[in-house]
């Protein structure tokens, strides 16, 4: 299939053109979890045209992933996540680069990170958000954070010169979705969101930091403006 064939209708959008295109072709992107955010980014950055992506996760496959992290299968089982996220996503663009490093994310291994234009959070600790937050503070990277939980979720594009996780976001226990549960609806839409803020960003178009809070149960969306604290983001 040719690729001006297969990405024509996006194109053809004012919001892409060629240009834009071009630009999202030559992207190289990171995914940080390879969960129910994780799937979805990834499928939809690969299906955008995003050729070169690095996939990280430690995790394996569960039955309960099934409910809601769309690329795996009942065969997937107990396979690593992002093993089995490369295997399919190849099925989609033979000519994909994926890197996948089936790893924590820590302290000690955060430069992984380099190299890329864009980093997405689709984790479910703080801890790594956190991590995330401040090598990109450091690295002057725009990052998306992203989470999902019950019926409602939240994105948010951290660009350098912005506020940052740290001024909106403390360390506190957060609940957990084997816990509270989750909808497959809204992983789902929050992770469209997170990439069309990605989509935004690789193709230079004017990307506010805003935090987006959407629930997809009541429906309800809100756009919160976040102040930039000046002494959580002194980090150089």
């Amino acid at each position: 299939m040719k690729t001006n064939i297969r990405y024509h209708r996006q194109t053809i959008l004012a919001e892409i053109g060629s240009h834009g295109q071009t630009l999202i072709n030559k992207s190289k992107i990171a995914i940080i979890g390879l969960g129910a955010l994780g799937t979805v980014a990834a499928e939809l950055l690969l299906r955008t045209g995003v050729n070169n992506l690095t996939l990280i996760d430690n995790d394996t496959i569960e039955e309960s992933n099934l409910q809601r992290q769309l690329l795996f299968q009942e065969s997937d089982l107990k396979k690593n996540k992002v093993t089995s996220a490369k295997h399919h996503l190849l099925k989609i663009n033979k000519t994909a680069k994926i890197k996948v490093i089936p790893t924590r994310l820590t302290k000690t291994n955060i430069n992984l990170l380099t190299n890329h234009n864009l980093i997405l959070d689709c984790t479910d600790n703080l801890e790594t958000r956190f991590l995330i937050n401040d090598f990109c503070k450091q690295h002057h990277l725009p990052w998306i954070y992203a989470s999902a939980i019950k019926t409602h979720g939240y994105v948010m594009p951290i660009l350098p010169e912005g506020p940052c996780l740290r001024c909106f976001l403390k360390n506190s226990p957060i609940e957990t979705c084997s816990a509270s549960g989750v909808l497959n609806t809204i992983t789902t839409s929050i992770a469209a969101l997170q990439v069309t803020q990605a989509i935004k960003i690789i193709t230079n178009k004017v990307t506010k930091p805003k935090l987006y809070y959407y629930n997809i149960y009541s429906p309800e969306l809100k756009i919160i403006t976040i102040n930039r604290n000046s002494k959580c983001c002194k980090i150089n």
